[in-house]
This record gives structure tokens, sequence and C-alpha cells, in this order.
């Protein structure tokens, strides 16, 4: 059935990796192949015989006789992810060569979607990529990314129900439709299993925490003409805490400045109206006001609380270790069930259907960092939280970070995020008659439940709370600012834990996806002869819904009068509503054309069509591929088309919606002397200022389009190698862009300096969209918010490179190896704001982004008898170090990059007995921690890039697989 010396090169290099496990194309493939001789056999008609020769391939509706096309397809067999010490369907695809963008994740656990798992194709945006399971679209999850962005999370998938799953690199909308601008991947699940199966794994990290424990079954059987697959899979995993790692246990001792303790018991002046030039030492910065120098609440932190000193800033309480209260990887508890199930009515017709579940509840904290108090609320009418003490003459500040011993443990006040999703499917397929006409007419339905159960301050008993105990009534204003009285000696007391009770509690937040989808497709393998062989063609009609809710607690949408302002319910917390639905359908028509024996066309188009909030948002994309084949060995391939991605719509139905973070501001910062090289030397509050941001989503968007090409070599010198060399190029345009709040402020710096034109679009865009409270002494207000709102105005370009490299060779009595490596290169990555704006090279603005420009892998594999043995490598190549990002510089003094990352992978199977087998599997086996980066200051925790990097260290699994029925 495989013609060509390149096919059986391709396969033959694959086969160690899909071993008896796979049961997918290839597998399909060999059987057909079996079909085919016994066919010959029996004298059936030619058109019969044609077709069993054919297979399915990812990246094309039409079954073909040829394993590589014009489109490049990467697969990751399950064989594969076992080999090569993956736990999880997300760490597999995170690890492989293209994905080199840099993706929020568990660390990040103050994101909107700590517990889902993502990752970024060639540094494009995380939604630029169409995840199929068995071809059919996934459904979305519910979160938002980034608190704006509709994606798919691929931290549900069971693995141990996994067969493969195929990347397509590039723009695919021709086939896929929406979504599919950087590259469809298609998750493909086991389809039969030879006997009972069950696959019991524990594993440990040798540095502390998640530990993990995983159990799954599955079986096949048959029932006349019933045919079905059943599998189930369960698993628990312990967090990781900060405090697990030396490197994130307390504050970073090898930066710019020495590690400095965190401000726990703190106030600090702003501005001494009777010292206003501050001419007297002390004036302005930190007021240490405890007679007693914290020993009041020295046993907070585990005794670690004590007197610090901040260099240039003053004296305060703190501690060097609060940084290790929070997690860097999520504890969870999930169980995912799958059925596959076919009927036989007849020679030409089967009916068939799958229902994928899974559940899952992930927990996880960001400790002290978001669980603090401060005078922000009560003093909310001047801007920044200052109130004024008429007796110290003074605006001030108060903050207090609550410790464990407050708080009963952190591992008590956790965060919860548990999700409900499951896929259904049902349909039929088969062929009309003794034609060569074959169809397919689907159903299937995605839900997808997400319940956000999160920790919180209450804002009116906690500021009752602490007006009692610290700061008092207060007494009126001053120049605008609200004055208080304070008893300073109560903030150096520690909170009991049921004080904070009684202004802590849980919010639970509702939001779900859902999706139906109706899809009938005709397909023909052998419409006419050409030169080359026959014709085929294949026409989809889809048509069908989506929706989206987003459901916050109410009291996150409620506000209360505090001093006369209104401010939050809950304290520092922002929420996502929004809700919307639309209808769609959709036609495509895919046509396969051999013109020659050695050359062969692929020609595809589409027509999409949403109908949102009663007005049409249509799109038709295309693609032409070409495959030129000069001789059996060698392939030479190409392909040029359109992309597109309809508004999400979260993008489309999104409510105005507040969220908090911290920004840089270059702008005061600037004007007190802090720029460029020392920029980092910029004192509080400026250099982390917590602002309230705005969103909202926009109906009249328009879809984002992308004008995509590739062209590549496949070549197999020899009949168990191949080697494969493809170029990628996307031009996007049109691209839905949420404004960066830290790019507008850096904007509202260059402005005020005359960088740029202070007429110029983007001056007037940055000066209208950030608000500040009231200034003095030559510097602004502090930034209390910024509007952040999405439009169609952005461009975007790439390029990259991607190999990939297979070999098996004989070794005699010593067994087989096999050699299978990859590597992938962004070789441009440019990306314009506005029309009018010159695009940034991300790839030379550090500031822009932190992506890996290379990414490469490697295995190797042993195989002999009863055993097999894995050893596979990753390389990360270089990124900016966090000066570098910070200054948007590689030249200013401090920044740079920084040093390849590279860990390695081990695992060893044997098999005692044919019905079991037994595993070691040690993921990162060097036990590598990130960079060192000494460019960060002292004050940080997380010393490295939390979205590139983790601390998760070596792992080890132990493993065992037994199938029941088999001989011993």
């Amino acid at each position: 059935m495989l013609k060509s010396k390149l096919a059986v090169a391709v396969v033959a290099a694959l086969a160690f990796g899909y071993s008896s496990a796979y049961a997918g194309d290839l597998s399909a493939q060999a059987a057909t192949g079996s079909q085919q001789d016994a066919a010959s056999a029996q004298q059936v008609d030619a058109n019969k015989a044609k077709k069993l020769q054919t297979i399915t391939v990812t990246g094309s509706l039409i079954p073909q006789t040829q394993v590589e096309t014009a489109t490049p397809i990467i697969t990751i067999t399950a064989a594969d992810m076992k080999a090569r010490g993956f736990t999880t369907v997300a760490q597999a695809l995170q690890q492989a060569s293209f994905a080199t963008g840099s993706v929020q994740g568990m660390q990040d656990t103050n994101s909107f979607t700590t517990g889902a798992e993502t990752l970024s194709m060639f540094g494009l945006p995380v939604g630029f990529t169409k995840y199929l399971i068995d071809g059919r679209p996934m459904g979305n999850f519910p979160g938002l990314y980034n608190g704006s962005d509709t994606f798919n999370s691929i931290s549900g998938i069971p693995m141990d129900m996994v067969d493969h799953i195929d990347i397509l690199p590039g723009g695919q909308s021709s086939l896929y439709g929406s979504d599919a601008i950087a590259g469809v991947i298609n998750i493909v699940l086991k389809k039969h299993i030879d006997a009972p199966v069950v696959d019991a794994r524990y594993g440990w990290h040798t540095g502390g925490g998640g530990a993990d424990r995983r159990i799954s079954f599955a079986d096949s059987f048959s029932v006349g003409a019933w045919n079905s697959l059943v599998g189930v899979q369960v698993e628990n995993t312990s967090p990781i805490w900060t405090r697990d790692r030396d490197l994130t246990k307390q504050f970073y001792t090898q930066g710019t400045t020495p590690a400095t303790a965190s401000r726990d018991y703190l106030f600090t002046s702003a501005y001494n109206f009777a010292d206003p030039h501050n001419l007297i030492p002390g004036s302005t910065g930190y007021q240490f006001l405890d007679p007693d120098n914290c020993a009041n609440v020295s046993s907070q932190w585990g005794g670690t609380e004590g007197k610090q000193y901040r260099q240039g800033s003053g004296y305060y309480c703190g501690s060097q270790y609060t940084p290790g209260a929070g997690t860097v990887q999520s504890g969870k508890h999930s169980a995912s069930f799958y059925t596959h199930n076919t009927v036989d009515i007849s020679d030409n017709v089967e009916l068939y259907g799958d229902l994928l579940y899974s559940y899952s509840d992930k927990r996880f904290t960001n400790g002290s960092s978001t669980m603090f108090w401060g005078s922000n609320v009560v003093a909310a009418a001047a801007g920044g939280g200052y109130y004024y003490d008429p007796g110290l003459q003074r605006l001030m500040l108060a903050q207090h970070a609550f410790s464990p011993e407050e708080v009963g443990g952190y591992q008590h006040i956790m965060n919860k995020e548990v999700e409900n999703s499951y896929m259904l499917t049902f349909g039929a397929k088969g062929t009309f008659g003794q034609s060569n006409w074959d169809y397919d007419l689907g159903f299937t339905h995605s839900d997808d439940k997400l319940l956000d159960h999160t920790f919180q301050r209450f804002a009116l008993p906690m500021e009752k709370y602490f007006s009692t105990h610290v700061l008092g009534p207060q007494q009126g204003t001053y120049s605008g600012y609200p004055v208080f009285e304070p008893n300073y000696a109560g903030l150096y007391e520690p909170v009991s834990n049921s004080d904070f009770r009684s202004f802590t509690g849980y919010t639970d937040s509702y939001s779900k996806t859902w999706d139906n989808l109706i899809r009938g497709q005709l397909t023909n393998t052998s419409l006419f002869s050409l030169p080359g062989g026959d014709a085929g063609i294949a026409v989809v009609l889809e048509g069908g819904n989506e929706g989206w809710d987003s459901t916050p607690d109410s009291r996150l949408l409620q506000t209360v009068t505090i001093n006369g302002n209104q401010t939050p319910y809950v304290w520092g917390t922002s929420a996502t509503p929004g809700a919307g639905h639309r209808s769609r359908y959709a036609a495509t028509t895919e046509v396969r054309l051999p013109l020659l024996k050695q050359v062969t066309m692929d020609v595809s188009g589409r027509y999409d069509s949403y109908k949102v909030s009663g007005k049409d948002v249509s799109h038709g994309t295309y693609n032409l591929g070409i495959e030129y084949r000069p001789f059996d060995s060698l392939l030479l391939r190409g392909r040029y088309g359109t992309a597109f991605k309809v508004p999400t719509l979260s993008d489309e139905y999104q409510r105005p919606s507040g969220y908090y973070n911290s920004v840089f501001d270059y702008l005061n910062c600037g004007r007190l002397g802090f720029s460029g090289a020392n920029a980092s030397k910029c004192p509080a509050p400026f250099n982390g200022e917590q602002f309230s941001g705005t969103t909202y989503g926009n109906p009249a968007l328009k879809p984002i389009t992308a004008k995509v090409w590739s062209y590549g070599v496949v070549w197999a010198p020899l009949e168990r190698m191949s080697v494969s060399v493809d170029y990628l190029h996307w031009d996007i345009s049109n691209e839905v862009n949420q404004l960066s709040s830290d790019g507008l402020s850096n904007d509202e710096y260059l402005c005020d300096i005359g960088t740029y034109d202070a007429t110029s679009t983007k001056c007037t865009t940055a000066f209208s969209l950030i608000t500040r409270g009231p200034g003095s002494g030559g510097l602004l207000g502090q930034i209390t918010n910024i509007t952040t709102p999405k439009v169609n105005v952005s461009k975007e370009q790439v390029n990259a490179i991607t190999a990939h490299f297979a070999y098996i060779f004989d070794i005699g009595r010593f067994g087989n190896l096999t050699l299978n490596a990859s590597y992938s290169d962004e070789l441009k990555h440019t990306y314009q704001d506005y029309p009018q704006d010159k695009p940034v090279d991300e790839l030379r603005h550090p500031g822009y982004s932190t992506d890996f420009k290379t990414k490469g892998n490697a295995s190797l594999t042993w195989m002999k008898d009863k055993w097999s043995t894995t050893l596979y490598v990753n390389r990360y190549g270089s990124t900016p170090n966090y000066l570098a990002s910070q200054l948007d510089s590689y030249t200013k003094p401090g920044t740079g990059k920084l040093a390849p990352w590279v860990k390695w992978n081990a695992s060893v199977t044997y098999n005692p007995m044919e019905n079991l087998g037994l595993s070691l599997l040690v993921n990162n086996l060097f036990d590598k921690m990130p960079p060192v980066d000494h460019s960060y200051p002292g004050t940080t925790g997380t010393p490295y890039n939390t979205d590139n990097y983790d601390v998760f260290g070596r792992a080890i699994y132990l493993e065992a697989n037994y199938k029941f029925g088999k001989g011993g």
C-alpha cells in the first residue's frame, strides 16, 4: 500500500514509537493493507481495491495513499509520550519544539485561568491554534486567558486514553475554519485495544511536593455488530509550594540588590507638609513607629519576622521567607471517562458514538502577595491610598500582609477551580451502494462548566477591623486627603485567626461554554482519472451554534460606601461578567489532483458565516498545495492560502470588566531621574503602582485575517531514515488587541518627554486611557485606573523554520536504536499596535516579547527483547533577562540574554512477561532549575520568568501496565 520509498521510510522511522498501543491512522493503514491483499485474492472490483489503499491523514479531508503531503504534519504517539517522560498531554505539547511562545499557567496563581494549560505555537497568541479531538472542534475553556481572551485548555485530556496527536503548523482555515491561524492540533483517542489493560503510576519530586497517583483501566469488547471501547482514568496530585524550592522559598539572594524582606507591617510617607523640599532625612519614606522593634510580631512567619531595613527607604517589620507561602504547581483531583462505540448496520453503514467526560478540581494560592490590607480603600479619595496625619503633618500609607499564623495556614485558604466538561458525538458513516461516494453525518455537543471558589477579603468588615485597631474614625479632609489620627502601635499586633475569619471568606463564580455542531461530509477518492492517478474530492457542510456565559459571584459586582467613597464589596478583586451566543454555518470543498505521477495539487476553499447580534460576520478562505516527487525518496512541497479567526464570544460580549494589576510608572520615575539603566532603582510606590483596569467587548469587531504560506522538503536517503525541513510564513491583519497597561504607561512617559509627538494617536490614546490621582511637587498623581479596550487594529508577521529527523538502525544482536529529533527557529516576529506605528521587531525588543527564539529536542530509544530505554533532551533557547525585558534593550548596562535551558528525561521499561510492563520514568533527570538571572532585584521571590520556566525540578515515576488475557 505504501508505494514510495519515502512513505516506507517515514513509517519505518516512526514504527517503534507507535508500538502495539497505537490504534490510529497508521495502524488503520496496515490493517487496510491486509484487507487489500485479501480483497485482491477474492478479486473484488478495482474501485474497492483502490479505496482500501487509502488512509486518513490529518490535514486533508480526502483519504490518500501518501503519508507526507503538502502540509507538514508532526505526530506524537502515546508510546512517545510515555518513553520521553511526559506525564500529561499538556506537558507533551508544551515541550514540543513548535511551542516557542511564553504562556501563563499554574505558576501564575494570580491570573484568571490558573487551572488551565495551553501553548503558543511559534509565539502567536494562544487563541490562534485550533484544537480538535478526533477531528472535531474542542470546546472552549469557560475562563478567559488574561481576563480577556477565549482559548482552549489542554489540561483535562486523559493521557492514558490518547492514541496519538497530530500537529499541523501553519494556517489551516480552508479545512478547519476559524482559529486555525497558527496551526491545528488533533488529539486522536484510542478506538480499540487488544485486551483489558490496567495502568498504575506513582510519582514524586525529589525537591518535595508534587506527589502524583494515577490509575487507569480500559477494555474493548464486541457483542454481535456492536463494538465498544471503555476507559477510565483517575489521578490525584499534591501541590508544590514555593517553600519547597530554594529559589522561591525566600527573597532573591543573587540579584542586583541584597535580598530584601517583605513589608509586612509598614507605614510610609509620600510627603511632609512641614518639610516640603524634603530636606530633613527620614522626612518621607518608611516611618518606623513601633517602639517594641517588631517584638510583638516576632512569632509570625515561623519566627522569622523582625525589624528590617530597605536601602533608601527606612525600617519596617518583615520577613525574608514570605515568598514561600504560595504554590508553583496546583494540587489536583481529576477523573475522566471515555467510550467509543460503533454498530455495523450493514456492509455500507456504520453508526458511531463517542463520549469524553472530564472532572477536575485544582487548588492553589498566591500566598501573602494578594492577602494583605492597605489604606487604599479608606483613603480612596486621595488617590493611591494616602491619608493625612495632622500630628505628623505627613501624607501616610499603611500596609499589613497576613502571615500563615494569622490566616490559620495558607493550605487551609486555598482557591479552588472545579471544571466539569464533556464532548458527545454520534452519527453514521458509510458508502452509497457500490459507488465511490462515502458519507459521514454526525452531531457533536460540547459543554464545559467552571466554578471558581476563591478566598476573598470583604472590604466593609476588614476596614471596620483596621479602623477599630489602627486608623480610628476619619476626622475630615485636608487638601483633599482624608484625615486620620491612627493608633500606630495597633498595626504591630498580630491579627487573631478568629478576627481574620470575620472579614474573609469565599466567593463562587460560575462560567460555562457550549457548542453544537452538525457536520456532513461527502468524499470520493476516485472522482476521475488523471495522468498521476485518481482525483479525489471532499465536500463538507456544517451548521451549529455556540455560547459563553460568565456569571461572577454577585458580591464581586457590588460596591459599598466607606468614608463616603464607593469601593468594591470584595477587597482588591475584579470580575469578568459577560454572556452571548451566536449561530454559524460553513461550507468546505477540497479537491486533490494528481496531475502527473510526480506532481499532485491540492486545492481547498471554505466559507464561514456567523450571526452576531443580528449581523453577519463572514469570511472565506482558500489554500493551494503542491507536492512534487522527482523520485520516490524525495518530496518537495509548498502551500499558499489564507486563514482567519472570528472574534471570540468574549471579544464580542464581555461586559465592562474590572481587574487589578500593578504597573511601572515610567513618567513619574522619569521625572525623579530613574529611567533607562537605573529604572529598576525607582522607589515605591512608582516602581509598581496598584491600579484598577477596565476592559470590555465589542460586537462590531471584524474577523482577524491572515495570509499564510510554507515550502519544504522531505527526504528519505535510506529505507529507515527521513528528514524534513519546512519554512512557514504568517502575515496577520486586523488583530484584536487589548491595549497593554505597561505599554500605555511607557508611551505616556515617552510622549511627556517628547520622544513621541504629543498630538499623535499613540500619545492621545495613552493620555485618555490612564487616570491619575492628584499630584504635587512636579510629580503627577499615582495611576489609579487604566482602560484597555479591544480594537481591530494590530498586525503581526512571523517567519519560522521547523525541521525533523528520524532514523532506525539495526545493531544486530544488540537490538535496535531509534533516533528522533526536531527543531524550530522563529526567524522573524514583528508586531504593529496601530496602523500609523512602526512595526516592532519583537526578536530585538525584549520589552515586547520574552519568547524562545529557538527550541529543539531529541530522543534516542534502544529496544531489545524485554527491555527498552529512552533518553530525551529538550533545549530551550535564550530569552531576555529581567532587566532587558524591563528596559526593552539588550545594550544598556545589566541587560542581556539568559543561557539556554537544557533538560533531560529518561525512561526504562522491562517486560518480565508478555502481559506486564514495568517502567521507571525520570523527568528533569539532572534537576535543572531556570537559568540564573542576576538582573532581578532582591525584592523578588520568583527570580525567573514563570511563563517560560519552572522550578518543579526532578520527578520520578514508577509505572506498571498489566494486560489481562495475554500469555505470561
